[in-house]
């Protein structure tokens, strides 16, 4: 536990319980587990370890408050949103200091996060007054056909720990205001950012049994029963592909409706006539935000042969400039990794590639604990059979490859089983538009370094996802479609 009485005083603010029904709990068993400090690798926390008849009750409260919380009036529903906003942005520093603490990220990148996610429940605060039908008469003039939008029901949020509140807002924004209960799986790794998120939402007037969450050390075990329930309705899952597939396979015995929001491995495309200050100042934000553990982050760098030497050194120089240790301390730009199983495939990953011929321009190392830390990286020279061209990085690693033509850029950048997102780098208008339709990503950010915002659709194609998260799109995966035939008019 912290010896640093800001840190203490945050940590013991967050409940530790499961929240089923309105009320805080301990697990059935009354069993708890660890939550650990990546960057000391010391246990700041315990919270409960639910087991399977936790989930099921969760569910039946999920259930139980269903139909009034879905006849509550849509301004109601936006109202407690906003208030919950308000009061996020309110503690933007504790919300920090917590999430700095369980997942390890610069104290900066922390407060963004924070920005970022109470962003989520302002816009679909006011999304909740937007769900709209039709009406119109019949082709053949002989009736006039009526449809509305209703909530699809509850829902099984499962969130991921590299984000740990804005996924959550991602996922409880649309689903609060279209009028869906829920049960919310976070991370093992990082619990308390939601557990902190689920009390301010009761704060804020949100009524007993439509959030109810769930933390255990044992997804598998804990929820695998609620895939057969016939009371859930939809599942909505941010992570790997491959659990992602799992979940998918296991929502077919239903026929849930889901949401996949899964990996990636964005291709950074830099082409000789772009602005190169501004390709590296870009590619420093896409690649080392969250110190490269984001399903968004720039995991493979094709640069054009004529200015990749340039690009790669300016690269190597911005990012071995930056000042590595523990999120909480100032001027630190990276933290850890999350744990040591991610920092041991980031090293795999680089002596892969170094053993195949590619140069490390600065980094390669991981420093001697306490702590996950992983110095950020340059590669050039990467060979095309490298495991890191093919695989999600997820951390600070820049491979650099190069290329001669727009054809070839757009083979390599396409060549991959993901399709999230892509980054271009070009000075001219009419490539950026070709590219941008012939990249099979479902986002591309041009000339930008950043793509995420709460009013934009955020998801992929191929296997890096379905559906969309944020934007007008993010609440109709919320809500269903019902048809009523009416009568002709005489």
């Amino acid at each position: 536990m912290t010896s640093n009485p800001a840190e203490t005083a945050v940590l013991e603010s967050v409940p530790a319980g499961l929240l089923i029904g309105g009320k805080w709990r301990p697990a059935g068993g009354g069993a708890g587990f660890a939550v650990e400090d990546p960057s000391t690798q010391e246990t700041i926390a315990s919270v409960a370890d639910a087991g399977p008849e936790d989930a099921v009750a969760a569910l039946g409260a999920a259930h139980d408050a269903g139909p009034e919380w879905a006849r509550t009036a849509p301004r109601e529903r936006g109202e407690i949103l906003r208030r919950a906003y308000e009061l996020i942005r309110a503690r933007t520093d504790d919300l920090a200091l917590l999430m700095t603490l369980e997942m390890g990220k610069p104290i900066d990148h922390s407060r963004a996060e924070v920005a970022y996610a109470a962003e989520f429940l302002r816009w679909f605060s006011e999304e909740a007054v937007r769900i709209r039908g039709d009406y119109l008469t019949a082709p053949d003039g002989n009736g006039r056909i009526l449809t509305m939008r209703q909530p699809v029901g509850p829902c099984l949020l499962i969130t991921p720990w590299n984000f740990p509140m804005a996924m959550g807002t991602r996922k409880i924004g649309p689903a609060v205001a279209a009028g869906c209960t829920m049960v919310v799986k976070p991370a093992g790794l990082t619990p308390l950012s939601m557990l902190a998120l689920a009390a301010i939402l009761e704060e804020a007037g949100l009524p007993p049994g439509v959030l109810n969450v769930i933390t255990t050390s044992s997804s598998s075990r804990t929820m695998e029963s609620l895939y057969s329930d016939p009371r859930l309705r939809k599942l909505s899952f941010t992570g790997s592909t491959e659990v992602g597939r799992s979940l998918m396979s296991r929502a077919a015995d239903r026929v849930l409706r889901v949401s996949m929001e899964l990996g990636g491995n964005a291709p950074f495309v830099v082409f000789a006539d772009a602005d190169l200050d501004a390709a590296v100042d870009g590619a420093v934000i896409a690649k080392m935000r969250n110190v490269g553990e984001a399903c968004t982050a720039a995991n493979r760098f094709h640069v054009e042969r004529s200015v990749a030497g340039e690009f790669a050194s300016r690269l190597a120089e911005r990012l071995g400039s930056m000042k590595v240790g523990r999120g909480t301390d100032p001027g630190v730009e990276v933290g850890p990794l999350v744990d040591d199983a991610t920092r041991r495939k980031v090293t795999e990953l680089v002596d892969d590639a170094a053993s195949g011929g590619a140069r490390v321009l600065v980094g390669g190392n991981a420093p001697s604990g306490p702590g996950h830390f992983y110095e950020p990286t340059v590669l050039t020279d990467v060979p095309a059979g490298a495991r890191m061209l093919r695989e999600e990085i997820f951390g600070p690693v820049a491979p650099v490859v190069t290329f001669e033509t727009e054809a070839e850029a757009l083979r390599a950048a396409n060549d991959t089983e993901f399709g999230l997102v892509a980054y271009v780098y070009t000075g001219d208008v009419g490539r950026a538009v070709r590219v941008a339709e012939r990249l099979e990503t479902g986002m591309v950010g041009l000339n930008r370094g950043m793509i995420s915002n709460p009013a934009a659709p955020f998801g992929g194609v191929k296997q890096s996802g379905l559906g969309r998260e944020g934007g007008r799109e993010g609440i109709e995966e919320y809500l269903s479609v019902k048809y009523v035939a009416l009568p002709g008019v005489s």
